[in-house]
């Protein structure tokens, strides 16, 4: 056997061993039905980049069922979308990763299963459908015109204890699963309703291989900003413009001797004009007894926000840059929705964050008594 044979050998022989070695990591499959669906229609996989949903493959239905094959680095959430003409669409969120993955898309309980971060995934998603469906159902019974306040309270009061719930499900979600796909999708979705207790204990766990990944990127910064901001800090300062164009500072009313509730809004954000009244109150309440409101504006048309201020019965002094969310204010103290309060003392420590109505009432009458 010549040389050139011998080497050609060699590689085949490299080649089939190589095969033989990787055999059971064949990528994926992903197999599913749609309820409803029709042979002919197509089922699309998607992911999310920014705020709209990519086409990535599409796949007919054939007899009833539907296949993606591929392979995958890592696991990733992606999207299946259903949408057939004249007919309402679905949807539903997965983890693409090799294996084989079986779906079962409908109204009311999807489901993906069959590899390790979606039978996670899943786990948590039935949990959160089945709250879901109760809130719907109190939703519906809520709309029964013969209901009197009292049983309409109750009702209300249900919901906010089944939120409560859904968000205790996506907790225990992202702190069990933070060094798998799983969690890290689940903290990048719902950071926002955590505060930095909850969060920096998490920082260490995620997965170097999220290290470049912007949102998380992001995150740890937020987490950063939010341990100097938080209760028992000193308050951090910064400028901005008054409704009538004068530079002033956080520090002008804050550390002062006063307490100071920073009041972090918009006039288009409904929740924070629906708490405004209850600001009213206690300005009202507690403006001669040494404390100040300072209202922090994330508008971005001033006439918008001079005319909200007027509306809403603001008397107290406002700042704002009128960057929207880029906010300098609302990026230094790490304020991710709105309306935000923080509550600092006479010599510009920070003593709470996030109170709102009663909350906040109780909280003054503690402070100001």
């Amino acid at each position: 056997m010549n040389k050139a044979m011998k080497k050609l050998t060699y590689l085949l022989a490299a080649a089939a061993v190589f095969a033989a070695c990787n055999s059971g990591n064949q990528g994926y499959t992903v197999t599913g039905t749609i309820e409803g669906a029709t042979d002919g229609d197509t089922v699309f996989l998607q992911t999310v980049e920014g705020r709209q949903l990519v086409k990535l493959d599409s796949a007919v239905i054939t007899n009833g069922t539907f296949t993606f094959k591929g392979t995958q680095d890592t696991a990733a959430n992606r999207y299946l979308t259903y949408s057939p003409a004249g007919a309402e669409g679905m949807i539903m969120d997965f983890f693409l990763e090799n294996g084989k993955i079986n779906i079962k898309l409908n109204g009311k309980s999807s489901s993906a299963t069959g590899t390790a971060n979606n039978d996670i995934y899943q786990a948590i998603r039935t949990q959160l459908n089945e709250l879901d469906s109760q809130m719907e159902n109190i939703y519906t019974s809520m709309t029964d015109t013969a209901l009197t306040d009292q049983q309409r309270e109750a009702k209300g009061k249900e919901m906010s204890a089944l939120e409560s719930k859904m968000m205790e499900v996506a907790k225990a979600g992202i702190s069990q699963n933070i060094t798998n796909a799983v969690g890290v999708h689940l903290l990048k979705s719902n950071y926002y309703y955590l505060d930095v207790k909850e969060l920096d204990p998490l920082m260490p766990q995620i997965p170097a291989t999220y290290s470049n990944d912007a949102t998380i990127i992001r995150i740890k910064e937020n987490v950063e900003k939010m341990k100097a901001t938080a209760v028992g800090q000193k308050f951090t300062d910064f400028e901005m413009q008054t409704p009538e164009g004068k530079t002033v500072k956080l520090s002008d009313y804050v550390g002062k001797g006063k307490t100071v509730l920073v009041d972090f809004w918009a006039s288009w954000c409904g929740p924070c004009r629906r708490e405004m009244p209850n600001l009213v109150e206690a300005y009202a309440k507690y403006k001669n007894k040494n404390f100040e409101i300072v209202g922090v504006s994330l508008d971005q048309n001033g006439d918008s926000w001079k005319e909200a201020i007027d509306k809403l019965n603001i008397t107290w002094p406002q700042m704002s840059d009128l960057k929207y969310w880029n906010n300098e204010g609302a990026k230094l103290y790490a304020v991710s929705s709105i309306p935000h309060t923080v509550l600092i003392d006479g010599d510009g420590i920070i003593l709470a964050r996030g109170l709102h109505g009663e909350e906040l009432q109780e909280k003054l009458a503690e402070v100001l008594k």
